[in-house]
C-alpha cells in the first residue's frame, strides 16, 4: 500500500465575517464534495464523500479563547485493488494436554 502525504497549512488574522465567509465556503465545499484550498504557496484538493468524522473542542483559559473544528474522512485510494479477499480461519486451541 502507498501512502502519500499533502498538507496545506495557512495561518492570519481574519476579522469575524472574513471567517464567516471561509466556514460558509468550506460547508459549500462539503456539499458538493469538493474542496480546493489555496494561496501564494500551494494549493490542496480535497473530496469528501459518505460519512465524515467531526470532532468539535471549545476551551476558554484566562483571556484566552478557542474553537477547533477537526473534519475527517478516509478517501478511496484507486491503487488499492477491490478484488483482493480476505481469508481468515480459525485453528484449534492447543493445550498441554494429548
Amino acid at each position: 500500500m502507498r501512502t502519500r502525504e499533502k498538507s496545506f497549512r495557512h495561518e492570519s488574522l481574519q476579522d469575524g465575517k472574513s471567517i464567516r465567509d471561509l466556514l460558509r465556503s468550506i460547508t459549500k465545499g462539503l456539499a458538493d464534495g469538493h474542496l480546493v484550498f489555496s494561496d501564494e504557496d500551494g494549493e490542496i484538493v480535497m473530496e469528501p464523500k459518505g460519512l465524515l468524522h467531526t470532532k468539535l473542542t471549545v476551551s476558554k483559559e484566562d483571556s484566552r479563547n478557542r474553537i477547533n473544528l477537526r473534519i475527517t474522512w478516509q478517501a478511496e485510494d484507486s491503487s488499492v485493488k477491490r478484488n483482493k479477499s480476505l481469508s481468515v480461519r480459525a485453528g484449534k486451541k492447543k493445550t498441554g494436554r494429548r
